[in-house]
């Protein structure tokens, strides 16, 4: 009886698990898709985010290229976003030919009131930002889970900071020593050692314990020798869209 009950509990949790998935899916492919409908247009130059939102963006804009015979050119964030791009036969285009961008479509790991961003947490932060930055518009997709007022609130996995290798131990003692909080090693799930990012460095998590002004935060953190990139996105955003549990979307501007 005892372990009738065991695996019934059991049957019960992953269920529940494979529901919230699909949900979250769905209301990912709903900010994707509005994102995208809204804001990509023939003939423009696309910046393609990486994650696991943005395979919604790119199978939408494949959609509209055999649907409509869109004509966009997509640059990619990361080697993820590459395949993707090309696995969807889309134009793949890099900064080297294509320097400015109409329109850049990425995730993110959390939004704040002041459309300040939380991303990195796939380890792609400093090409993300790049392309981010080179972009006429820059529009951010995620689901519900990802609306917060403060940082922190929801994503507790702390600001992904991207190092050089030989400089991680003095950033992490100095990002503690100025601003409190633990800054910890991403560590890799399916190889031994550090997590290596596309360009050869390691991340470190920064997990804060209070709410800080993070533009200034991200300036001081910037400066710091071996510093790439912060994952704190800061004034770059034009507008987020959010996919809601009842399936609708969310769409918030930047004023």
């Amino acid at each position: 009886m005892l372990l009738k009950l065991i695996k019934q509990a059991a049957f019960n949790s992953i269920s529940r698990h494979k529901t919230t998935v699909a949900m979250v899916d769905a209301a990912k492919r709903l900010a994707a898709r509005a994102a995208v409908d809204e804001y990509v247009k023939n003939g423009q130059k696309v910046g393609i985010g990486s994650g696991s939102t943005i395979k919604f963006a790119v199978e939408r804009i494949a959609e509209r290229t055999k649907d409509e015979s869109l004509n966009v050119v997509c640059v990619p964030t990361s080697f993820q976003a590459r395949e993707l791009i090309l696995s969807s036969g889309l134009v793949l285009e890099s900064l080297d030919t294509t320097p400015v961008l109409d329109v850049a479509i990425d995730g993110a790991d959390e939004v704040d009131k002041d459309f300040v961003l939380i991303k990195g947490g796939g380890g792609c932060l400093t090409q993300e930002k790049i392309v981010a930055a080179v972009a006429k518009k820059f529009i951010v997709i995620a689901d519900y889970r990802k609306d917060s007022t403060l940082l922190g609130e929801q994503y507790k996995k702390g600001i992904p900071v991207e190092v050089i290798p030989m400089a991680r131990v003095p950033i992490k003692r100095k990002i503690e020593s100025n601003f409190g909080g633990k800054a910890e090693l991403r560590m890799a799930i399916n190889k031994a050692g550090p997590v290596v990012t596309d360009n050869g460095n390691f991340i470190l998590d920064w997990k804060f314990d209070k709410v800080h002004k993070w533009s200034e935060v991200h300036k001081e953190i910037k400066l710091m020798p071996g510093v790439v990139e912060t994952g704190l996105f800061v004034d770059m955003t034009n507008a987020v869209f959010f996919g809601l549990e009842d399936g609708s979307v969310k769409t918030k501007l930047v004023k």
